[in-house]
């Protein structure tokens, strides 16, 4: 109970809010490793994702390159490229898309495959082009499932973005290996629990932008249908 005691009374002590080693300053830099790891990721994953999803070609090979992906130990990863490229925020980063491409890839290629081909044929009758089908039929029917994978990326891009610290950076994960260091278990949970807090808050607003993107059943799919003939007969 004194652990809990002391990292709660650590947490409510203003001393330890603003500065450079502040909790602020350490949730920020937390937040933005995150954001650019899920960015970098959704670069990589999300076009191959649509591509293979609209085409069907290459969904074998898509498994088998996100199940060896989720395989690869972070830390170990992490290791590694720091002997290879040295200290910096570059090792941690490249560790971390490796944690996020997967759900996103799989998020996107679910989307655009799970899209009723009733739907594809349609468009495809109203004579719209590949593109215009993957954009404007596809993408909008698929925002829901994609918006899911984006969910599942960042919560564990989140979780996983304490390794920074491994490798002298910041972010949260600072409190967990300082305190492992200093034998300060009070500072292991209050980076375990501030790590839980932000994932939860995160995981709330994202979950809340799945539940805006669907709105009803069938819904999403109606209103881009007829949009799109809309679109389509204007033009």
């Amino acid at each position: 109970m004194s652990l809990f005691l002391d990292a709660w009374n650590y947490l409510t002590d203003g001393a330890n809010w603003g500065g450079g080693a502040g909790i602020d300053h350490r949730l920020l830099q937390h937040i933005w490793y995150s954001l650019l790891a899920v960015a970098l990721s959704a670069v990589v994953a999300v076009p191959v994702g649509l591509v293979i999803g609209h085409t069907r070609r290459g969904s074998a090979l898509l498994v088998g390159f996100a199940n060896a992906m989720r395989a690869l130990p972070t830390l170990g990863l992490l290791t590694f490229l720091v002997l290879l490229l040295g200290l910096g925020i570059i090792p941690p980063l490249l560790a971390l898309v490796t944690v996020g491409i997967p759900p996103l890839l799989a998020g996107a290629y679910a989307g655009i495959a799970n899209v009723p081909a009733d739907v594809v044929d349609a468009s495809r009758a109203m004579g719209m082009t590949e593109r215009q089908i993957l954009l404007r039929v596809e993408v909008p029917n698929a925002v829901p499932v994609m918006l899911g994978g984006l969910r599942s990326a960042t919560l564990q891009v989140v979780a996983t973005a304490t390794i920074a610290a491994y490798v002298n950076m910041g972010g949260l994960g600072r409190y967990i290996f300082d305190g492992i260091g200093l034998y300060r278990y009070d500072l292991v949970l209050v980076g375990a629990l501030l790590v839980a807090a932000l994932a939860l808050v995160l995981d709330g607003v994202l979950a809340a932008a799945v539940w805006i993107s669907a709105p009803g059943t069938g819904r999403l799919t109606r209103t881009s249908v007829e949009s799109t003939a809309t679109s389509v007969v204007t033009e």
